[in-house]
């Protein structure tokens, strides 16, 4: 068997990676402070359409990327391709070291949920964390196939959550805060609210393009990459705006302003507390969904990146099952460490993390602009829509976002400027800008 990926996932895969990547607990979290900024539902539920316009615009973007660059590591690969190799491995160390950080601090969290239906795991927690990503590292040993499938299975029963979640707030809602007489904020508060939420929900959707870093494991991208990527960004968009009008219609705006965790409260309204423990199981079911999806594509993000000679030699091995075996140790290893540094130092790596996520974001529409430029012959099967006004549009959305990232955590910014200077010099000493690819 040759040393590469196996091309063997489909559109299923493609639908199923993209919930399982975007939907988690934000979704469940944010409707409560997003209220009490903006109070008006009509206003709430925009908000919610224009992030998802966003996500499909993107998505048109990516394709045109994905499938003229079809290989493994998403917007590395562009980066790469389109700036050369030093905002490549910039933009490869950020995204794999950010989704490391993500999967610490998502497997704390999901202990955190655990030591509430278990109790008496509570002095255990840290190892409770490491031991699910240690189940979840021995389970993509068994192979891209066993992976995927897993994916779509849990993807399917968290929709399938959300969806009956939905059904029980139109069932037994009585009208909430749609029956009360609200109007938003003006002047500076509004446009702060505004601004607020919009960052949030932006959060919310983040994910929406994670079938772009299996483009190179897919048995024919062209014609299935387009319609995973795009059925897979409208389910979760009907589903978000659809637990938005659920919760809006169950709960008043006095105590859906209160919620740190509308979808809890929303249950215990309707039915009572003793149903907070069910919620609690559906939560870790939403994030063990999330890490197994990270588990999955952060390690193509260094492979892609080793096999260009960018990372360690050794991080391009795939097992025989098809897996990016070696590359999948380091992520998960990795993610240990952090937990085991501490739950302080990955809330401040997870702040720093969120800003390289929307810089790549920002490096990926930027590269097809760029790309368009310095290879108008490169074979493109799909061409993003509106070239080259929707390139640019997003490209300016996508940096007022990272401005906006800077802005909400200025703490941060030291520590994102020390990290690129970082970067800079190991690759400048490490002779990795004169490496020939491999």
């Amino acid at each position: 068997m040759e040393n590469k990926l196996w091309k063997v996932l489909g559109t299923g895969f493609g639908i199923a990676v993209t919930l399982g990547g975007t939907v988690g607990t934000g979704i469940l979290r944010k409707p409560g402070p997003i209220a009490a900024s903006l109070q008006d539902p009509g206003l709430i539920l925009s908000l919610w359409v224009l992030v998802a316009i966003y996500a499909l615009l993107g998505v048109s973007c990516v394709l045109e990327l994905s499938l003229s660059i079809p290989k493994a590591g998403s917007w590395y690969g562009y980066a790469e391709r389109a700036f050369g190799r030093y905002i490549g491995f910039l933009v490869g160390l950020t995204s794999w070291l950010g989704t490391v950080t993500a999967l610490g601090f998502g497997s704390y969290t999901f202990s955190e949920y655990l030591i509430i239906v278990f109790p008496s795991l509570s002095p255990y927690l840290v190892y409770c964390a490491i031991g699910i990503l240690a189940l979840l590292w021995f389970f993509h040993q068994l192979g891209v196939v066993m992976a995927g499938k897993s994916q779509e299975w849990l993807s399917g029963i968290k929709a399938l959550a959300l969806l009956i979640f939905i059904a029980i707030c139109f069932a037994y809602g009585n009208g909430g805060v749609f029956l009360q007489k609200t109007t938003a904020p003006t002047g500076l508060p509004l446009t702060t609210g505004i601004m607020t939420a919009l960052l949030s929900i932006f959060y919310a959707f983040d994910g929406w393009h994670t079938a772009s870093y299996f483009t190179e494991e897919n048995k024919d991208p062209v014609k299935s990459m387009p319609k995973s990527m795009f059925i897979g960004v409208i389910i979760v968009a009907f589903i978000y705006l659809l637990i938005n009008v659920g919760i809006l219609y169950s709960l008043p705006l006095e105590t859906l302003s209160t919620s740190k965790l509308a979808a809890a409260d929303t249950t215990k309204a309707l039915f009572g507390a003793d149903m907070g423990r069910w919620i609690t199981v559906f939560l870790m079911l939403s994030i063990l969904g999330i890490l197994n999806t990270q588990v999955m594509f952060a390690p193509r993000v260094i492979y892609s990146m080793s096999r260009d000679g960018l990372f360690f030699k050794q991080a391009e091995k795939v097992n025989a099952a098809g897996s990016p075996t070696t590359a999948t140790h380091l992520t998960v290893f990795s993610a240990c460490i952090f937990l085991l540094a501490g739950k302080e130092i990955n809330e401040r790596l997870s702040d720093i993390a969120t800003f390289f996520f929307v810089a790549s974001y920002l490096a990926g529409f930027a590269s097809l602009l760029k790309l368009r430029v310095s290879e108008p012959n490169l074979n493109r099967p799909y061409l993003a829509w509106g070239y080259p006004v929707l390139p640019w549009i997003l490209v300016i959305i996508s940096t007022l976002f990272l401005i906006g990232t800077l802005v909400t955590n200025l703490g941060s910014v030291v520590y994102v400027v020390g990290f690129i200077l970082l970067s800079f010099l190991i690759f400048k000493t490490s002779g990795l800008e004169y490496q020939k690819k491999a």
